[in-house]
């Protein structure tokens, strides 16, 4: 009974930091602050991989330990590939306004 109480608390957590990610890659207007708003969620998921991994019927088998280093490691390919983006788009625009990167002329 323990388990199913816990395995809840880190999925409401989990839920928590997706739903703050998602408002702020939503709302927000500054393209660093929209990778950090899809940095939360991809926590939020790997915080759902380790959950269900260490309170699963099999945790001695690791498989949600290893999805959540792919995970973490495809998370920092996308933040130095869109931080790279961000700052080449700067060079030219002088902002990191979302608005103003969609009216790029090419």
């Amino acid at each position: 009974m323990g388990h199913v109480t816990a395995l809840q608390g880190y999925l409401l957590l989990a839920a928590l930091l997706f739903a703050i990610g998602l408002a702020g890659a939503l709302t927000r207007r500054n393209a660093i602050l929209v990778l950090i708003g899809i940095e939360l969620m991809l926590n939020a998921a790997n915080l759902n991989l380790i959950a269900f991994w260490r309170y699963g019927p099999h945790p001695e088998a690791l498989t949600g330990m290893m999805f959540a280093i792919f995970s973490i490691a495809v998370a920092a390919a996308e933040a130095a590939v869109g931080l790279g983006l961000v700052i080449h788009i700067y060079r030219f625009t002088q902002t990191t306004d979302l608005d103003q990167m969609n009216r790029m002329k090419g």
